[in-house]
């Protein structure tokens, strides 16, 4: 009958098989032996039956190696909180990486990258970072559970709060529209453009008896330009605390500056003496009040 697919190894036996039959029953023996020992080099030898030259087959083990968790945590730790990222947010400058809330509250004190001191912007960093979804799907992928214990410490503060859990957001589809594709810009944040004044308040000490008082964490604002003294003072002292009893002096160059004037008059009656980097700079002291 026609062969089999195993019929190109069936033959050769068939073929001494018929042989030893002509030459009489002397030789059933040896050919018996023969086919025995063709059969065995046949099935040790997987290289001639598959053709590969050294005789070895690459199974899926071979192919795969594993890595210790430990050789990839200095790739997925932030700096700042010294933990696994959460959010993970890059610094389009240098793009160093950390997470969300931790750059933030670094950006509150200072416009400079934590890694390697570059200067991100000079009064609003926060424009120049960005969610890193594909890094924060390997950490979740790579730690096992963390993805789950985020979400439910998540779930714990606002629950504890008594506040609404926010919902994960779900990504918006892209029309498919025709003709030449539009580029999308897209900004963590934007800025209102009635913000036109960007204000460095600088401290310039405080005499004694003024009390206890908190430093101020964000010495960067931005507020519109027909903000007055009087704001600015009322700012300082709900961020710091300050006690009623403690008089706040704000200073611009050598002008000490009334209740009255707005930032953009400031601006304009000063001049480059009271800009710097594009900053308006304030000085401000805590003096105590006369009784």
């Amino acid at each position: 009958g026609a062969p089999s697919c195993s019929g190109s190894r069936s033959l050769p036996f068939e073929f001494e098989r018929s042989r030893s039959e002509s030459s009489g029953d002397e030789d059933d023996d040896e050919d018996d032996e023969e086919e025995e020992m063709e059969e065995e080099e046949l099935e040790g030898d997987p290289g001639a039956r598959f053709g590969t030259d050294d005789g070895e087959l690459e199974s899926d083990d071979d192919r795969e190696r594993m890595i210790n968790l430990a050789d990839l945590t200095p790739y997925i730790l932030c700096s700042i909180c010294k933990g696994y990222f959460i959010d993970a947010t890059t610094i389009t400058e240098c793009l160093h990486t950390f997470c969300k809330s931790c750059i933030v509250r670094h950006f509150y004190y200072s416009n400079r990258c934590p890694k390697c001191n570059i200067v991100v912007h000079q009064t609003q960093p926060l424009y120049n970072i960005r969610l890193d979804r594909q890094l924060q799907d390997i950490v979740y992928k790579l730690v096992v559970n963390l993805e789950e214990r985020e979400k439910k410490q998540m779930h714990d503060f606002y629950k504890e709060r008594g506040l609404e859990v926010p919902k994960p957001a779900v990504p918006q589809p892209v029309p498919v529209s025709r003709g030449r594709p539009r580029k999308v810009m897209g900004s963590v944040f934007r800025i209102p453009p009635e913000l036109d004044i960007s204000v460095l308040l600088e401290f310039i000490g405080a005499d004694e008896g003024t009390g206890n008082f908190k430093p101020l964490e964000k010495k960067f604002v931005r507020v519109s330009g027909e903000a007055t003294i009087g704001h600015v003072e009322k700012f300082l002292r709900r961020k710091m605390d300050l006690n009623p009893t403690c008089q706040v002096d704000i200073i611009c160059g050598d002008h000490l500056l009334e209740h009255y004037q707005t930032l953009r008059e400031i601006r304009q009656a000063i001049g480059e003496n009271a800009v710097q980097d594009g900053l308006l700079v304030l000085h401000y002291g805590l003096v105590v009040s006369p009784l």
